[in-house]
């Protein structure tokens, strides 16, 4: 018996983030009538208030910027950061991944988006086989008036709400200490007068990437259902996934898909059971509230494989009271700081990647003496560097004991409740690296990613800078994440699989509802963008039939 759908479509999709927007303009390019599903009342996602940034290595961007790479060099540099392949990282995968990037590029360039390359922004460990710089892009400050009645409706009050770049941090940090922060803080004030001054809403980075994918799709006609979670995958007789029924303010809405369905709506971020449950924490994430891994869940109920629960985007938050935790970057790489357990000693290199960063977090928790860690620094960097935390949560900070201030460091150590003594050995021995230049213990400024945020004007080593002027201050630190890394196992194709290996037809998924391509680790800035994009544009050409993407006159043949 034929199932009785409300309303039909080519392609529904779940999710309204990079994953999901990528997924429906890449299908309806392809001539594909396409639905996407947003769970809550605004969409855009958790990309809406990223960075905005898409490590996609070997793309015609960098090139055209004089940047070389090669997909040799790239799939070195995969193996050289993740390790050896396993189901959910492939080799199928990474090779896909690599292979796909150019097309990508190449389409959202056609259809409009305007990229931006991040020339200075190296990958996450530089120093190993095929590592560079440059690889990242970003998409240029958007117009939001452009949006139409499609703004209302986004999450731009997610969004940096000025045409801030990705470039532009690193020299925003330091801004009132070096000359280069300093051009770069007049070029993004010009910036921002300029389109004030020529009314437009200017946005930049994860704003102005969803911003501008969503713009495509309104032009393309895709259309876009807020407040409708999708609550069961529909199967016909033969086990083929053929609709879904997605729960609205009218009731249940029982949506057919001719060519598929694609799970694009995050992790499971903001679910705290599944947190306990998969990595024995509560959680303190800067994903959006709709990641509960609701798309998860159906993926799993249909059959599918899980990976990587245990694992996340992982990095070092400052719990805001009353607020979001607010995700710590420069600040604990910018010299003048170190960062100390309970008992008061150094663990880490505290300019690392923010996933390796997060990691060491997480194992020192589960050590005795425990956490909280805590972010130690000297006047100086508080006078020449920005802390966004600080900034945000201000007086709230310290009347909760988040922050402590003193004036010694005796005092500080008090203050923080670690032991005095072991704290005045560390900050000594730190000191003397400081002087020499050479972090011992975990070598801390010696690759290019280290010092990338960092001061340069600080000798012999731009990330070391000695804690001995007060008065001190101390601001706690908690695993955060930027997202959760585990949930579906798919294939290069981005087909959703079976406990057996097995593609269950007519599902797929991208982004943080699947076990990552990356592994356990973060290869280079945007490496949860870049993916999620790349296997939702695959998703949708597997869905349409269109073949490889290297093969356009083939996808001129669908169009037509």
């Amino acid at each position: 018996m034929a199932e009785q759908w409300d309303r039909e479509v080519d392609v529904l999709v779940a999710g309204s983030g990079a994953a999901g927007m990528t997924a429906a303009v890449t299908a309806a390019d392809l001539g594909l009538s396409v639905l996407v599903a947003e769970s809550t009342e605004r969409w855009g996602g958790t990309t809406m208030r990223s960075g905005g940034g898409l490590w996609l290595p070997d793309n015609p961007v960098m090139k055209r910027a004089g940047i070389p790479d090669s997909r040799e060099a790239a799939l070195t540099y995969l193996q050289a950061a993740i390790g050896d392949p396993d189901t959910a990282s492939s080799t199928a995968r990474r090779e896909a991944f690599v292979d796909t990037v150019t097309p990508l590029v190449d389409l959202l360039s056609r259809l409009g988006v305007e990229w931006i390359p991040a020339v200075k922004y190296p990958d996450y460990y530089p120093d190993r086989p095929g590592g560079t710089i440059g690889r990242s892009l970003e998409v240029k400050p958007f117009n939001a008036r452009r949006l139409g009645d499609w703004l209302a409706t986004s999450r731009i009050g997610d969004a940096i709400p000025v045409p801030l770049r990705n470039g532009d941090v690193y020299l925003l940090s330091r801004a009132w200490s070096t000359v280069s922060g300093f051009v770069a803080g007049a070029a993004f004030v010009f910036r921002t007068l300029g389109g004030l001054i020529t009314g437009r809403k200017l946005v930049g980075m994860g704003g102005a990437l969803m911003l501008s994918l969503g713009d495509i799709a309104r032009r393309q006609g895709v259309d876009l259902l807020l407040s409708s979670p999708v609550s069961e995958l529909v199967k016909d007789s033969a086990g083929r996934v053929t609709g879904a029924v997605l729960d609205t303010a009218d009731g249940p809405l029982r949506v057919g898909a001719r060519r598929g369905v694609i799970l694009g709506a995050g992790g499971f971020a903001n679910n705290t059971a599944w947190r306990e449950q998969y990595q024995g924490i509560p959680g303190y994430s800067s994903a959006a509230e709709g990641d509960l891994g609701t798309a998860i869940a159906l993926g799993r109920d249909a059959g599918a494989a899980l990976d990587y629960m245990d694992d996340a985007w992982w990095g070092a938050s400052v719990p805001l009271p009353g607020k979001q935790p607010l995700f710590v970057l420069n600040e604990r790489s910018d010299p003048f700081s170190i960062v100390v357990d309970q008992s008061g000693r150094r663990y880490l290199n505290e300019s690392e990647s923010y996933i390796d960063f997060g990691h060491d977090l997480l194992a020192r928790d589960r050590v005795t003496p425990a956490n909280p860690s805590w972010l130690v620094m000297d006047a100086r960097h508080r006078r020449r560097y920005m802390f966004s935390a600080l900034l945000v949560g201000g007086k709230k900070l310290f009347a909760e004991g988040i922050a402590v201030k003193a004036d010694t460091l005796d005092a500080l150590a008090v203050a923080m409740g670690v032991d005095q003594e072991a704290f005045r050995a560390t900050v000594e021995r730190f000191n003397g690296f400081a002087r020499t230049g050479v972090d011992e213990d975990f070598g801390r400024g010696r690759t290019a990613y280290d010092r990338y945020y960092s001061d340069p004007r600080v000798k012999p080593n731009p990330n070391l800078g000695p804690i001995e002027k007060g008065p001190f201050t101390a601001v706690t630190l908690v695993p955060g994440d930027l997202g959760t890394k585990g949930g579906l196992v798919t294939d290069e194709h981005a087909r959703v699989l079976t406990d057996a290996g097995e593609p269950i037809p007519g599902l797929y998924a991208a982004g943080n509802t699947t076990a990552s391509v990356m592994g356990h680790t973060y290869p280079g800035p945007g490496s949860t963008i870049g993916p999620a994009a790349v296997f939702g544009y695959l998703a949708a050409r597997h869905a349409a039939g269109a073949g490889s993407p290297t093969a356009p006159e083939h996808e001129e043949e669908t169009r037509a």
